[in-house]
């Protein structure tokens, strides 16, 4: 009686983190890797295409555009049992990061590429959390600053990663959705009512997805099909970082935090 007195008390964020702190994590990192996840799959179904295509861009002929793939798809499906089995979580993440430097140097500087590092960031966060220190023997101001401050990166750079979902047209349905996810994303990156604004973007988020990403309703033989699918899985990771910034807090560097002193 007395804990659903006091779940009763808590905010909708807290409650909501109350009641999922099971199995949210997990569905976080599930959505924040899947734009890995379907890539390397996608790498495995279409393996002579994607080295074909290396082949040409590269000039760098068959053994080397052969290597790149297998570097690419091990790599990612390989990260992601990894960070989902949490075994050797940090390993993984620097595997992946890894992965996106690849990917850049393959598509020159791409922002959603860069931009998925802030999802790794948090996950490093979560996983030094949980005991595994990865900074054992650097000074510190304390005991937990190096993991606050890649919660900020992770933060900054999930900014990063909304702005890629932003469509520049006229439309009233464009301005509004631009327009809403941007201020609340703001209030993301300053961590200010860091968990519920967090959560209310990933509702919204999901929305938009779902009803304008549809991408199995388009036929896979068409150029929307791919298109649809690859805007699909990057709001798919942006809302994984939601949510696991839902279950881990903003941390020490934010204003909630800050508020906590005044």
């Amino acid at each position: 009686k007395s804990n659903n007195t006091v779940m009763q008390n808590h905010p909708d964020p807290l409650r909501f983190l109350r009641v999922t702190k099971q199995y949210l994590p997990h569905v976080a990192r599930l959505c924040l890797i899947s734009t890995f996840l379907e890539d390397g799959i996608r790498m495995w179904f279409q393996w002579s295409e994607q080295r074909d295509y290396i082949e040409a861009t590269w000039s760098c002929g068959f053994y080397l555009a052969t290597g790149f793939v297998l570097l690419n798809l091990i790599g990612q499906i390989g990260g992601c049992v990894l960070v989902l089995s949490r075994n050797c979580v940090q390993y993984a993440c620097f595997g992946l990061f890894g992965i996106i430097a690849l990917q850049v140097s393959e598509q020159h500087v791409c922002l959603s590429n860069l931009a998925l590092g802030g999802g790794l960031l948090l996950l490093l966060a979560e996983s030094r959390s949980e005991g595994k220190s990865m900074f054992a023997g650097v000074p510190s101001m304390g005991q937990s600053s190096p993991k606050q401050y890649m919660q900020l990166g992770g933060r900054v750079l999930l900014v990063l990663m909304f702005m890629t979902l932003l469509h520049f047209d006229s439309s009233f349905f464009s301005i509004l959705q631009n327009m809403v996810g941007t201020a609340l994303i703001v209030l993301v990156a300053v961590g200010f009512k860091t968990k519920l604004a967090a959560l209310t973007l990933v509702l919204w988020l999901l929305a938009i997805n779902i009803y304008f990403n549809a991408f199995w309703t388009v036929p896979a033989y068409k150029p929307m099909h791919d298109y649809l699918k690859y805007d699909f899985f990057q709001t798919l990771s942006v809302i994984g970082g939601l949510l696991l910034l839902v279950a881990l807090g903003p941390g020490g560097v934010s204003m909630d935090e800050k508020k906590k002193e005044w």
